[in-house]
């Protein structure tokens, strides 16, 4: 199944073949070879006139393939793409984006960790864990711009207000309404806004226990990756792994309900 931090890779995968390609160590190769054999195609007798092009192709090759496997490089270019992905500017109440930074910074943690770790039992535990940790951020970004716009009073900026006054007009006009088939056409127009008006008043409830489970969940993500740190090859696969994953999926499915319900929610309204 793909995940965020996987489709991130991808991206940060086709950066880094960029870099590799238009890093200026690649320019200065490419122009000494093209100017030495312009000016010095031989400059031994016994010098064939590929050489030049045979040796600046391999030093590129050389560049290409330091650049791809660079792992600190990998990792920085794709926590680049994360704080692109989930951009803390994007969120005006400075909480929240304080939160959400420091929920990149967890991210950032782990990768650099994984990068640091030999290629074994933990390298590809922390991986698995690097996953559930960006679906689990990705989830609690989601949730901190819903939250965003409601405190400034543009998540559903344009319905809010009308509703009550609307439903008041509707009602005046069915207490003075006697034709039976336009008070069934009003009844059913009160219906409407009154489920509307519900929907609205449900979401405004459900925004108050997003910010508390919101709060809770960042906690945690804090708390578990803490945890995380203290992991090392003998605990792979043990009862203590296994604990830690299923307290991050617990979470990730925790908030993944939120966003759904409260997507719902705005569709309703």
């Amino acid at each position: 199944m793909s995940t965020i931090r996987s489709e991130l890779q991808k991206k940060a995968r086709s950066a880094v073949y960029q870099h590799a390609f238009f890093r200026w160590e690649s320019a200065v190769v490419l122009a000494g070879t093209i100017v030495l054999t312009a000016l010095f195609a031989r400059p031994f007798s016994w010098w064939p006139v590929w050489g030049w092009p045979l040796l600046g192709l391999l030093g590129l090759s050389i560049l290409f393939y330091a650049s791809l496997t660079d792992a600190e490089t990998r990792a920085r270019v794709l926590i680049e793409f994360y704080r692109r992905e989930f951009d803390p500017d994007g969120i005006q109440d400075q909480t929240l984006r304080r939160e959400t930074e420091l929920a990149l910074e967890v991210q950032r943690t782990i990768e650099e960790q994984m990068r640091r770790q030999r290629p074994g039992p933990l390298r590809d535990w922390l991986a698995d864990t690097a996953n559930l940790f960006s679906e689990w951020i990705g989830n609690a970004y989601q949730l901190a711009r819903r939250l965003d716009a409601h405190r400034r009073g543009e998540l559903l900026p344009q319905e809010r207000e009308p509703v009550p006054q609307q439903i008041e007009e509707l009602a005046a006009r069915r207490r003075l309404e006697r034709d039976p088939v336009i008070r069934r056409e009003l009844d059913a127009a009160l219906e409407a806004k009154g489920k509307q008006w519900q929907a609205l008043h449900d979401l405004e409830t459900r925004m108050e226990q997003v910010e508390l489970d919101l709060k809770e969940s960042l906690a945690a993500l804090s708390s578990i990756y803490s945890q995380v740190e203290l992991m090392d090859d003998g605990d792979v696969g043990s009862g203590r792994a296994d604990l830690l994953e299923a307290d991050i999926r617990k979470q990730v499915d925790g908030l993944g309900n939120l966003v759904s319900n409260i997507n719902d929610s705005i569709r309703q309204c």
